[in-house]
């Protein structure tokens, strides 16, 4: 009896041990998650952000949104946690996002919210920083990005009527938020996410087409489960069109005008005021300048409007980049729309690479007095590296490589992008649309305005000129005999802004005339050089070598070799003229001698060690060599108007 007492002693020491073991590694355990998830040890979820005063309130206490725009689809998914820190590191306590319906629904009745696109795990990570998120999920989105966001399919329908309560219309928009709001809402504040807030569209009181739009899409969220505050954004004059009952209204300027708030007011005494878009600086457009905000002119202005008790988001805090064909284009009116460039740098406090800059700095300052705990350390900045330059070894010709496109098109008549019986059935949306039919004699080719956006013109292969919104007429060669006609015709970017959106059809819109007399017997190539078709062309066995003078339009392949770690980079051509660079098959976007951009930023995520394949296709010239450099150049700046 007695030894059996002593063993049991000893057992329950064991035991002892045992449990203290357990509480230190649940301890640390716990320590670990809560330090990457402040969330979970924030608060207990009762109340979520109201505007039932002239304060907004977060758990019935007052709460000031300092807010920055940062777009998971303009930054490579290495680096969102990157930009997401930096943000944290400012003092911001708020990240807004779009969410671009092109993207997620590429075809109709097909989405993707995988990879680059996984919205879940962007707010996903937003939340473990302890920011918060406020939802913009349109369906119209402007942000400088093609159509404004809205997929080039639904202009297959002549008679569509975007941002309006057409059927063909709110059917598309429905069997979109089907997907993406069952996505959204476990990720809201009373289910434990961060979203305390949802826009809903997108400044429609300067497009205000249909009275029942704006209760449709705030039906189409509530409907599906959307329970946080609504909010709408418009400029001054837009606010007057742009509200929707039970919702609140925020204003977007750059400039603070005491009048703007007056009125802000007087439509919503009693209501907490927020600036949902502070301008923090200014896109750029293909031919102009680049726009600059100064810092000096920039912080007294937030501090302004901190000052006068306003939430704030800064549009941008970081802009990221326009990869691929995605930008948008400004309409200026006559004689037709400008693209706006490939960096969406916007002169924003986090620039296009996440560097720190003067605004930055200054912000954090300003930012910090509006915190009772320190802010976070600095982030580490990315290395980057200016690669040695890389010669051009192999070149195609356009001509040579039609045979990796879907199979042409044979129609009477020239048929815009959009209706090309091609992705499944859902149209060209981007890239570049090969128009060529036969001709016996030369004279004045006219385009009667319907080259959409710009055509590089051929007779047998041989370059005859451009045409484009300003020059509609080219006299062509004479010749004997039936000769080729080609028309290759670039969609520039779609209008993301402004009252022309239904009339955003690319390549040959309409009818073209030699001499007066219609051409007709088109053979249509698509060349929307998506990744499958980039692919094909790398194993391509028809390239030829550097020594054989090359032929333009034309793809040029380089190899780029990494020794060590791939770090970021900017491409730089200034011995070539215009077209678009490909990296490992992604594309980087557009680049174009007239700037006022000359570098294009290669995210290091994107190279791997040793070989890095580099495609480039250029319209008209080159120097058959692609440089490198540590640091962008957007051209000759010019200050925000």
């Amino acid at each position: 009896m007695e030894s059996s007492s002593v063993f049991g002693v000893r057992l329950s020491l064991k035991q002892r041990y045992f449990l203290l073991l357990c509480i230190a590694v649940g301890a640390i355990i716990f320590y670990q998650f809560t330090r990457n998830h402040p969330e979970t040890r924030r608060m207990s979820r009762l109340e979520g952000l109201r505007a039932n005063s002239s304060q907004f309130t977060l758990e019935r206490k007052p709460f000031c949104i300092l807010g920055g725009s940062i777009h998971y689809f303009r930054v490579p998914r290495a680096y969102w946690e990157d930009r997401l820190l930096k943000m944290k590191a400012c003092g911001l306590n708020t990240l807004t996002t779009y969410v671009p319906w092109n993207l997620h629904e590429p075809e109709r009745g097909v989405f993707n919210f995988e990879d680059h696109l996984d919205l879940e795990a962007y707010l996903r990570l937003a939340g473990s920083f302890g920011l918060w998120v406020i939802l913009r999920p349109g369906p119209y989105i402007c942000a400088e990005w093609d159509l404004g966001g809205l997929p080039s399919w639904l202009l297959r329908d002549q008679n569509m009527k975007l941002r309006t309560t057409y059927p063909g219309f709110t059917n598309a928009v429905n069997s979109f938020f089907n997907q993406l709001i069952k996505k959204v809402v476990p990720h809201q504040y009373s289910k434990g996410g961060p979203i305390i807030a949802v826009q809903v569209e997108n400044e429609y009181g300067s497009y205000a087409q249909d009275k029942e739009y704006m209760p449709f899409i705030k039906e189409a969220l509530l409907s599906r489960g959307i329970t946080e505050l609504l909010l709408t954004s418009d400029n001054k004059a837009g606010l007057k069109l742009g509200g929707v009952k039970g919702v609140l209204q925020t204003i977007n300027f750059q400039k603070l005008n005491p009048d703007d708030i007056k009125y802000l007011d007087e439509i919503q005494p009693q209501k907490p005021k927020m600036v949902m878009e502070y301008w923090s600086g200014w896109f750029d457009l293909w031919g102009d300048l680049h726009h600059v905000y100064a810092a000096e002119d920039m912080i007294p202005v937030v501090t302004e409007i901190l000052k006068l008790d306003m939430s704030i988001n800064l549009f941008m805090f970081h802009g990221g980049t326009n990869f691929g064909f995605m930008n948008g284009a400004f309409a200026l009116g006559m004689p037709g729309p400008k693209p706006m460039v490939t960096s969406y740098d916007y002169d924003a406090p986090l620039s296009e690479a996440g560097d720190y800059t003067t605004k930055y700095h200054l912000l954090r300052n300003l930012f910090s007095h509006y915190h009772t705990q320190p802010l976070p350390e600095l982030p580490s900045l990315q290395e980057r590296r200016a690669y040695h330059p890389v010669v051009i070894q192999q070149h195609l010709s356009l001509w040579d490589s039609l045979h990796f496109t879907d199979k042409p098109l044979k129609s009477e008549r020239p048929v815009n992008m959009e209706n090309l019986p091609v992705n499944n059935k859902n149209g060209q949306s981007y890239g570049y649309t090969l128009y060529e039919t036969t001709i016996t004699s030369g004279g004045v080719i006219n385009s009667n305005n319907n080259v959409r956006d710009r055509a590089l013109v051929f007779v047998d292969k041989h370059f005859v000129g451009v045409m484009d919104y300003k020059i509609q007429e080219l006299a062509l060669p004479d010749g004997k005999g039936r000769r080729t006609l080609s028309l290759l015709v670039e969609n520039c970017g779609r209008v993301n802004y402004g009252k022309t959106l239904d009339e955003q059809r690319k390549g040959l819109v309409g009818d073209i005339e030699l001499n007066k007399r219609l051409l007709r017997d088109f053979i249509i190539h698509s060349l929307d050089m998506k990744p499958g078709f980039v692919n094909r062309l790398e194993t391509a066995g028809h390239w030829a070598s550097m020594r054989q003078r090359p032929t333009f339009p034309g793809f040029f392949q380089a190899r780029l070799y990494v020794n060590s770690f791939p770090k970021d980079t900017f491409i730089k051509l200034p011995g070539w003229i215009k077209g678009v660079i490909f990296i490992n098959g992604k594309n980087l976007g557009r680049y174009w001698s007239i700037g006022p951009q000359q570098t294009l930023y290669v995210p290091g995520p994107w190279l791997h060690r040793g070989d890095n394949q580099v495609i480039v296709f250029e319209e008209q010239e080159t120097d058959g060599k692609i440089q490198f450099a540590s640091s962008p150049d957007y051209g000759m700046a010019v200050d925000v108007q």
